[in-house]
């Protein structure tokens, strides 16, 4: 896809701030410092349009990016971050729960998990609620560029076994670094647009 003019378009934390075009929502869900930010960056061919932070926990909004008004990128904060207070966490949660739950423009949802690492706790728990959310969705196993190319096929066969042992959902492996697997991904996502 060739994207020409992406917008960061708004930072919300409740449904009132949400866009109202109606557009079809893809969003990124995952842990703090999973790389959602530049996952957006990368997909899009900017450099710095999703910002990204060397201090993970910092994204505490939903963020709208407009891809040329034909759907948003939808950031959501990161979980399983420690040094987010509990009633910080809590409120996040909330907001999450709500927009994941509510939301009639949610097309698809783009589960990141780090390829280098078996899924947490955290991640099972994120990957139970997406299913309970009934939405449609994908695994990316992001940052295939920090271990050799050649374990990479080994390693997404393992989440997905770990993750979704029946295996009826889509599971790539992703790098911002490397611009491979940008079009399978890419592909994937416009079956939902």
């Amino acid at each position: 896809m060739q994207v020409k003019n992406p917008q960061f378009e708004v930072s919300a934390v409740s449904p009132k701030q949400y866009p109202k075009n109606n557009l079809p929502e893809i969003v990124l869900v995952g842990k703090s410092n999973v790389g959602k930010s530049s996952f957006v960056n990368t997909m899009i061919n900017r450099k710095k349009l999703a910002r990204t932070s060397s201090e993970p926990g910092k994204t505490r909004q939903i963020n709208f990016y407009n891809i040329d008004e034909k759907f948003y990128f939808v950031d959501l904060p990161g979980y399983g971050y420690s040094k987010m207070s509990k009633k910080e966490q809590e409120q996040v949660g909330k907001f999450i729960e709500e927009y994941l739950f509510n939301r009639k423009e949610i097309s698809l949802i783009i589960f990141l998990v780090d390829i280098r690492h078996n899924p947490t706790a955290n991640d099972k728990l994120m990957y139970n609620y997406i299913i309970s959310a009934g939405l449609p969705f994908m695994i990316l196993t992001n940052k295939a560029d920090k271990i050799a190319k050649t374990k990479v096929d080994a390693e997404v066969k393992k989440i997905q076994k770990e993750l979704n042992p029946i295996g009826d959902v889509p599971t790539f492996a992703f790098s911002s670094e490397r611009k491979i697997y940008q079009d399978q991904v890419w592909e994937e996502i416009e079956k939902y647009l």
